[in-house]
């Protein structure tokens, strides 16, 4: 099988980065790519995977991709940023400006599964207002509807008001979408389903939104018990046609995860917080696959994954790339991950472009982003 194959490889993993595949993954390309053609999903699902051929005239049809992970700085979450008595539109459209001046064309954010089940049609309601923002700010929007991630206690989120923030705590009230409880229940997917359904089918025709980005970082956290999920959420939404394509991006070194991202993913996406060195590689190996690359997590100040070293790397190799994030506020990103109260701040911040009062962490970054946006 070729999950087998995939699990013999060889993976990197840059220390307090995480797993990336190895050079050794090139070994495999042609074993990946002669499996990986064209074709449909499980049963009863009528749609299939984009060829290689259309993918690559879609992303030639775009300007290079380059903009940023968005939760607003008074959101503790994603959850928190959906729900109605925190979203803020003029605040959105405020911050969204820091990005437009900057000439950034793209923003990627996370949907919480529990808003959507709590008030779906108000949710569907914020998430237009918010595409409307973004195409008045000139940027296209990237929607992941599931997340595993979480770094505080929480597992599984509820609907309504959301934890209060705890100084020092790297993101303590962020929540997975769906939660951990339902990735783990089968007999709840048949709610699942229907959101991704009205989600994306909701949205299959909006030229506002660029990509549908299925599931973030799957495993994380909870283990492979969310692989087959990722699976099955490509064949819900491949069932309602949508006109964008589809993502899941490779993460770490889980063999049979890396395996279902790169055979179902119309575009391949990654994430990647090393150096330029380490991303050169990666982007190498992904290149091989014949689909365009774009990265949907990058810069982490403190393990050398910075804009002056590794913008300069997207842009000679044509990768889209979409940095972590843009306004500091309620998620502390600024801290590293895994941040206690106590201990002592970095000497820089891991994530975050601007101060919440909308100074410019450091004006170098921002110069540099709006030199290669007009070099385009």
């Amino acid at each position: 099988m070729l999950e087998d194959r995939l699990g013999r490889v060889s993976l990197v993993r840059e220390p307090g980065v995480g797993f990336y595949p190895a050079t050794a993954i090139i070994m495999v390309v042609a074993v990946i790519a002669s499996l990986a053609a064209p074709q449909a999903l499980s049963a009863g699902t009528p749609g299939e995977r984009w060829g290689g051929a259309r993918a690559n005239r879609w992303y030639e049809e775009q300007p290079w991709p380059c903009g940023f992970n968005y939760v607003p700085a008074n959101s503790i979450s994603y959850t928190e940023m959906w729900m109605g008595y925190a979203f803020d539109a003029a605040l959105i459209d405020k911050e969204l400006a820091l990005a437009q001046e900057i000439g950034l064309n793209c923003i990627r954010v996370v949907l919480p599964y529990v808003v959507w089940e709590g008030e779906p049609e108000a949710f569907k309601k914020r998430l237009d207002a918010f595409a409307g923002i973004c195409s008045k700010r000139g940027l296209k929007v990237m929607f992941a509807l599931f997340d595993d991630c979480r770094f505080g206690p929480i597992e599984d989120p509820v609907f309504g008001r959301q934890p209060e923030v705890v100084a020092g705590w790297y993101a303590n009230g962020w929540t997975p979408s769906p939660g951990w409880k339902m990735v783990r229940d089968r007999a709840a997917w048949p709610r699942l389903e229907r959101y991704v359904t009205d989600i994306v089918g909701t949205f299959k025709g909006d030229p506002r939104v660029w990509v549908w980005d299925l599931y973030n970082e799957p495993t994380n956290g909870i283990g492979d018990v969310s692989l087959p999920l990722v699976e099955q959420v490509f064949a819900w939404a491949r069932a309602v046609s949508p006109m964008q394509p589809l993502t899941v991006g490779v993460w770490n070194g889980n063999a049979r995860l890396n395996e279902l991202c790169l055979r179902l993913s119309d575009v391949i996406t990654f994430h990647n917080y090393g150096n330029a060195a380490a991303l050169e590689k990666q982007i190498l190996d992904l290149r091989a696959h014949g689909r365009p690359v774009i990265n949907t997590e990058w810069m982490n100040r403190g393990h050398r994954s910075t804009i002056a070293g590794c913008l300069p790397v997207f842009q000679r190799h044509d990768v889209g790339c979409m940095l972590w994030g843009l306004v500091n506020g309620k998620t502390q990103t600024h801290l590293n991950w895994g941040h206690r109260p106590g201990q002592p701040e970095p000497d820089v911040w891991q994530h975050d472009i601007f101060h919440g009062d909308f100074r410019p962490y450091d004006p170098a970054e921002i110069q540099a982003l709006k030199q290669a946006l007009r070099a385009r």
